[in-house]
């Protein structure tokens, strides 16, 4: 392993008998305390994620995969290749996914309203004299 060997031509680095050198890691355990730690910041920004954009539901009773159509597969599947690809294409399918969210929203906010004023009871016109 070329990797892990010491190149030739270069000192050691001397420090002094009475100075505490810093303790030396193997690579091979530094690879796996990396792994370690991307694997847990990994999980922490799912876990953000899925609380942020489901609403503190659990995740079965969010709309998943399994529920979409084929068409909105294809579709998701385009959006997130142009996303990918390049910043301005990032930059285009994120505006829309606001926008969506945002008229998506708005209905809602319009149906329950219309839900609320059906659900009232009419006046009624009989009054005592």
């Amino acid at each position: 392993m070329a990797i892990f060997r010491k190149k030739p031509g270069k000192t050691p680095n001397t420090a002094a008998p009475d100075d505490n050198p810093a303790p030396v890691i193997p690579p091979i355990l530094g690879m796996v305390m990396a792994d370690a730690v991307l694997r847990a910041g990994q999980n922490l920004l799912q876990r953000g994620v899925e609380h942020g954009l489901l609403g503190g539901r659990p995740v079965k009773q969010a709309r998943s995969f399994r529920g979409s159509t084929v068409a909105e597969m294809v579709v998701g599947t385009i959006l997130t290749q142009v996303a990918r690809r390049s910043v301005p294409g990032a930059i285009l399918v994120t505006g829309g996914l606001i926008a969506k969210t945002l008229r998506d929203r708005r209905r809602a906010k319009a149906a329950a309203a219309a839900e609320a004023t059906a659900a009232k009871p009419a006046p009624s016109s009989d009054k005592p004299d």
